[in-house]
């Protein structure tokens, strides 16, 4: 997928470089161009099995949902700020509280039953629980060298932690169509997971 033909603000390409740029760094394993590529991916499945929302915000949030992103927990919160700044200049003040409110529900990724553009960015971010094994486990391997500042024991009692969390959920997807084709597989992909994390 070539990133740049899906940002919707063609008035600001210097920002979609730095947004890359970020998305680029070193340090970045997992949430890296390739993650976003498939979040916009899943947001355009999405769309076309139906669901509706607002296409603008919605790009915008996945763009800048780990527009920064190292490890630590206010991330969410500094890609939303990024993005409150920076989009100012090309959108009114509405679009850019609704980008930003995107960003920051990707923290928990709790959308209420109404909030469309939620429940699409949502399930679009959580939609690599439901890769192929192969994907599931690159997945898997890259968000653990994204955490090597952290013991294997450290990293196997945080890890274990998200998982049961998500494991605990009714739904790990909002939508419909997510909900009949990915739930299932996820849910295989986290417990298979969880049995290596507590064997």
């Amino acid at each position: 997928m070539e990133l740049p033909q899906h940002w919707p603000l063609p008035e600001a390409t210097d920002l979609l470089g730095e947004i890359l740029a970020a998305y680029d760094e070193p340090t970045r394993r997992y949430h890296d161009r390739r993650h976003l590529a498939e979040v916009l991916e899943r947001i355009e499945e999405l769309r076309d099995e139906g669901e509706r929302f607002d296409p603008l915000t919605v790009t915008l949030a996945a763009f800048f949902h780990d527009s920064v992103y190292d490890g630590e927990r206010d991330a969410e919160e500094r890609s939303a700020t990024w993005a409150e700044d920076a989009l100012s200049a090309y959108l009114d003040d509405d679009a850019v509280a609704e980008v930003a409110r995107l960003v920051r529900l990707t923290e928990t990724h709790d959308p209420a039953d109404d909030d469309l553009g939620g429940r699409v960015l949502s399930d679009a971010d959580l939609a690599i629980l439901a890769a192929p094994a192969e994907r599931y486990a690159e997945y898997v391997a890259t968000v653990r060298e994204e955490y090597q500042h952290l013991s294997d024991e450290e990293f196997r009692v945080g890890r274990s932690q998200v998982l049961e969390r998500l494991l605990e959920k009714k739904s790990l997807f909002s939508t419909p169509f997510a909900r009949i084709s990915w739930e299932d597989a996820a849910r295989a992909n986290l417990a298979a997971e969880m049995e290596t994390l507590t064997t």
